[in-house]
């Protein structure tokens, strides 16, 4: 059974002190044991070099469940013991729902483009 290392299913990206954490589409059919990993590998890559701001740019992501949602918790603690600040980045209309249901959209920013996003991060507010 060969399934892609979880690795491949985010792809990070460094814009000086922030980084783009984009999960592809296949993160809807991961399983949960995948996602725990990819949290890890996500986390440990930013941890060596600690970005000032994450942006999870949630475009081409449609629909999450609990899997997904407990990805961004673990990157959120994790973040916060770095001092990070986590940001979400255009989220679709069931994603954001599923946000506001359960009530995360308290806890993180969110905005309709990458861009704004970080342009909010890097302090032009």
């Amino acid at each position: 059974m060969s399934s892609s290392p979880p690795a491949q299913e985010f792809q990070i990206v460094r814009h000086g002190e922030i980084a783009v954490v984009t999960p592809s589409a296949k993160v809807e059919e991961m399983h949960e044991t995948m996602i725990e990993q990819a949290a890890r590998l996500v986390v440990q890559s930013l941890r060596n070099d600690p970005p000032a701001g994450i942006v999870i740019d949630l475009s081409q992501v449609n629909y999450f469940g609990s899997v997904f949602v407990s990805f961004l918790l673990r990157c959120h603690s994790l973040a916060k013991k770095h001092g990070s600040e986590i940001v979400l980045a255009g989220p679709s209309e069931p994603a954001r729902e599923l946000l506001k249901l359960l009530d995360l959209e308290t806890l993180w920013a969110i905005y309709d483009t990458r861009q704004e996003a970080m342009d909010a991060m890097s302090g032009s507010d």
